[in-house]
C-alpha cells in the first residue's frame, strides 16, 4: 500500500536558501507546511573527506502524490550539488492534520 502522507528531510547550508525553497513549496501548493530548524552540525563524507559544517533542516509534509514535483523544485533551487532528500511515509496521524494537509496542497 502507498502511503498518501509524506514527511521529507532535506537540509540548506543556511536559513535563506531554506526559507526560499520553503516558501516556494507552500506557495505551489506542493507542501502544506515547511518546518526549518535552528542551526545543526553535521558530520559528513563528500570527496573523500571527513567534513562538518552548520546547516539548517527542512521538514516539508505533504501528499506522497507530489514528491516528483518537490524533488524538481528541490534540485532547482537547492545550492548544493547533491542536496539530501529522504522521504518518510506518514502512516498515522491525527485525522484533522491529515485533512489539513490534503486541503491545503490541492488547488
Amino acid at each position: 500500500m502507498t502511503p498518501d502522507f509524506l514527511l521529507i528531510l532535506s537540509s540548506c547550508p543556511d536559513a535563506a536558501s531554506a526559507n526560499i525553497i520553503a516558501k516556494q513549496l507552500v506557495e505551489h501548493k506542493l507542501a502544506a507546511c515547511v518546518q526549518v530548524s535552528a542551526e545543526i552540525t553535521s558530520t559528513y563524507i563528500w570527496e573523500d573527506e571527513v567534513c562538518q559544517s552548520t546547516e539548517v533542516q527542512l521538514q516539508i509534509k505533504c501528499l506522497a502524490c507530489q514528491y516528483h514535483a518537490i524533488e524538481q523544485l528541490l534540485i532547482q533551487l537547492h545550492p548544493y550539488e547533491v542536496p539530501e532528500l529522504i522521504a518518510t511515509p506518514i502512516t498515522h496521524g491525527l485525522a484533522p492534520y491529515l485533512t489539513w494537509i490534503k486541503e491545503t496542497t490541492q488547488s
